[in-house]
């Protein structure tokens, strides 16, 4: 009797992803955070994080949209929450994708937002340094002035005499 006790007691730590139809109102976005709250309140859960990434492609067209808006969230609750949480997203047509991830519980939840955090940093810090070295590259492409590089200029290419004079070259195939 007490091990079931415990088990319920137990709270995990997890994260979602959730993409909704682009043309969800901002009213729609909020009602479903805040019925998923509801049931991950009335799980003993809590809510650390909820983060709006905004309206991004898709990497593949889903129910026929091309974009969709994303969410991050961390939270910690116990297991049958998930189950009530994924039944939910599945009835409401505006979700189009969700994943929930169970966390390492040896972790505290707050250090995998900061890692989480140190990641996305360190992703953009990358990106940035890429997008710098296209534009030295490009700027020095035009400061060149000419898009043949060091090769030089070809001419007129007279040097490769009149093309006629090849002659019958037959079927090339």
């Amino acid at each position: 009797m007490e091990k079931v006790e415990k088990k319920e007691l137990l709270k995990n730590p997890y994260e979602v992803v959730v993409i909704m139809h682009p043309d969800s109102t901002l009213e729609q976005q909020k009602e479903l955070f805040k019925k998923n709250k509801s049931i991950i309140d009335q799980y003993k859960g809590s809510v650390l994080s909820l983060e709006t990434w905004g309206k991004r492609n898709l990497a593949n067209q889903i129910a026929k949209s091309k974009k969709g808006i994303y969410f991050h969230s961390m939270f910690d609750s116990q297991p049958a929450a998930i189950a009530e949480i994924e039944r939910t997203m599945r009835i409401n047509d505006r979700v189009l994708r969700f994943i929930h991830t169970r966390l390492d519980s040896r972790v505290a939840l707050t250090k995998h937002l900061e890692n989480f955090k140190r990641g996305l940093q360190e992703s953009a810090n990358r990106e940035k340094e890429k997008e710098a070295k296209m534009a030295a590259k490009r700027a020095a492409f035009a400061a060149m002035g000419s898009d043949r590089g060091d090769r030089g200029d070809r001419g007129d290419r007279g040097d490769r005499g009149d093309r006629g004079d090849r002659g019958d070259r037959g079927d090339r195939h």
